[in-house]
């Protein structure tokens, strides 16, 4: 008998679930649940509502039955779900969710011949959760930081500065504009720990790794933090869940589904975890020399630490990882849905797109973009604008290439306060299919690129953590790197070189990049002679 593993992404468009077997960890099969397609009724544009003024929501029962397709759709495949050994989950970080006194009562009295999601249409205290696309909370980011006694302290407590995605501030705005809600709201959780508790039957606790997005936890004990919390919302240490690793077994599965879609009732679940410490493992980001870049609807880049390190300047976040070790986090909110914009503003198929970039020169001949399409994260921009120096708006070539070279440039600026070049790159998420950005990740960083086939990596993560724990559980241990060595997902599929040729030319547009960013956030001088003077030593 083969026995399986499940591990479930809930992520801003969709709902992915992975099944892994146990003896090879090769992944069985995948579901796919796009939220603006197979539930439309909810009306969400990508998975979201765009509110005023800078707000960001979805709605927490769109994922609870989105659980509910993806179950019914396992059903219909060749897994047996009676074999599946392990379950856990990851989810889009920071978002929160309110819950009624009566939430945990309709848990334990759920009838499994009806769709989970009718039963829990009135147990919400709040209809629509925040999700980390909002920057509605500068107000409340400013209060809870000069509580906490500015943005280094914040930093040294919590891992990250105060963040408008945060959890903290968002609940804290909650608090203020709908203090009446927030009263007869009995429990918070994250996204994460809310879909755990529904297949837990019982609150589930908050990991560590999602924990630290949230501006409560204290970075060092792992434990939420009473100053935290105090400079957030009143009695919010009793609304929130406990925190807990994320290799832990939590329990097994709730009869609910054990009846309703056939899981053995010994099903052990792990808490679910934020989508970016699960891509940790899901990439096999275990070791401290390799840097992850995931291409998704934000950039994020990402490295394992096995020592607490902090960016004090506050751009960056630390979080806690699946290992019980700690990762730096870089989060560049002008992602995918920036490029898609260049693209769909020239109505080019990516196809076109790549062969723009490939047949440009690395450098762009002097031109430079900032490209801040939406508010972005880092640099902070509240107030979005797109930036062209060198060039206008409808030159097509400078404009792709623009926006990819901004990116990686970017990129390689905000993680300097590491301190360490990656000796290897391992690229994931739906860019990391297009070569040609690849090979400009490679050039700027002048470090190899590996290239994954699994574009999943926060649900095989998440299924990767249930291999692990349930080795562990039944006494036949396995170390993280040799579970990651022996999953074939894993497996770069290529490995894309640096040019070397152009490691001086990016070390000097690095310096104009720079430049440009300081001109344009903090007035400073314009760079455009420096930029004038690049481009007539490289072209």
């Amino acid at each position: 008998m083969t026995n399986y593993f499940l591990g479930i992404d809930c992520s801003t468009q969709s709902m992915k679930g992975l099944v892994i077997d146990e003896l090879s960890l090769t992944v069985q099969t995948k579901i796919l649940i796009n939220y603006d397609k197979d539930l439309s009724h909810f009306h969400t544009q990508n998975g979201v509502y765009l509110g005023k003024e800078k707000q960001v929501y979805s709605n927490p029962l769109m994922w609870v039955e989105a659980l509910d397709l993806l179950f019914e759709k396992l059903q219909r495949n060749d897994i047996p779900i009676n074999n599946i050994e392990a379950l856990s989950g990851s989810a889009q970080q920071h978002g929160t969710v309110y819950l009624n006194k009566q939430f945990l009562n309709r848990l334990k009295t759920l009838n499994s011949n009806q769709p989970l999601s009718k039963q829990l249409e009135d147990v919400f205290s709040r209809e629509l959760s925040p999700v980390w696309m909002d920057s509605s909370t500068t107000r409340q980011c400013q209060e809870i930081r000069e509580a906490l006694g500015g943005v280094e302290s914040t930093i040294n407590l919590t891992g990250s500065n105060t963040f408008e995605r945060f959890s903290g501030p968002q609940i804290r705005k909650f608090y203020q504009t709908n203090p009446r809600k927030y009263e007869t709201t009995a429990w918070i959780h994250l996204i994460s720990s809310f879909l755990s508790t529904l297949l837990l039957g019982n609150p589930s606790p908050i990991d560590h790794g999602d924990g630290s997005g949230m501006n409560l936890m204290n970075i060092r004990s792992k434990k939420w933090d009473n100053q935290a919390l105090n400079a957030t919302a009143p009695n919010l240490g009793q609304k929130l869940p406990p925190l807990a690793e994320s290799f832990q077994i939590i329990g097994n599965i709730a009869p609910y589904y054990v009846d309703r879609y056939g899981f053995s009732p010994d099903t052990k679940l792990l808490p679910w975890t934020g989508d970016n410490p699960s891509s940790l493992i899901g990439v096999g980001l275990v070791k401290p020399d390799q840097v992850a870049i995931s291409l998704g609807t934000s950039d994020t880049y990402f490295n394992y630490m096995r020592q607490l390190s902090l960016d004090l300047n506050g751009e960056s976040h630390v979080f806690g990882t699946p290992t019980g070790d700690y990762m730096a986090l870089i989060c560049f909110k002008n992602g995918s849905l920036a490029r898609e914009a260049i693209k769909n503003s020239f109505n080019l198929s990516w196809e076109e797109f790549s062969n723009i970039l490939k047949r440009t020169p690395p450098g762009n001949y002097g031109r430079i973009m900032l490209p801040y399409f939406y508010p972005e994260i880092v640099p902070l921009i509240l107030e979005p604008k797109v930036y062209r120096f060198g060039f206008k708006e409808n030159n097509m070539e400078a404009n792709v290439r623009g926006i990819v070279e901004a990116q990686c440039l970017s990129m390689r600026i905000h993680s300097q306060w590491l301190k360490t070049a990656p000796l290897e790159i391992i690229a994931t998420g739906g860019g990391s299919e297009n070569r040609e950005i690849l090979q400009v990740i490679a050039n700027v960083f002048q470090s190899p690129v590996k290239a994954l086939k699994n574009l999943d990596s926060a649900a095989l993560g998440a299924a990767l953590r249930c291999a692990k724990s349930y080795q562990d559980h039944i006494g036949k241990k396995i170390t993280w790197e040799e579970l990651t060595q022996k999953c074939t997902a894993l497996k770069p599929y290529e490995t894309i070189l640096p040019l070397n040729e152009t490691t001086s030319l990016y070390e000097d547009m690095e310096q104009i990049y720079q430049r440009y960013e300081q001109f344009v956030l903090n007035n400073g001088k314009n760079p455009e002679r420096k930029r004038q003077k690049f481009t007539q030593k490289y072209f």
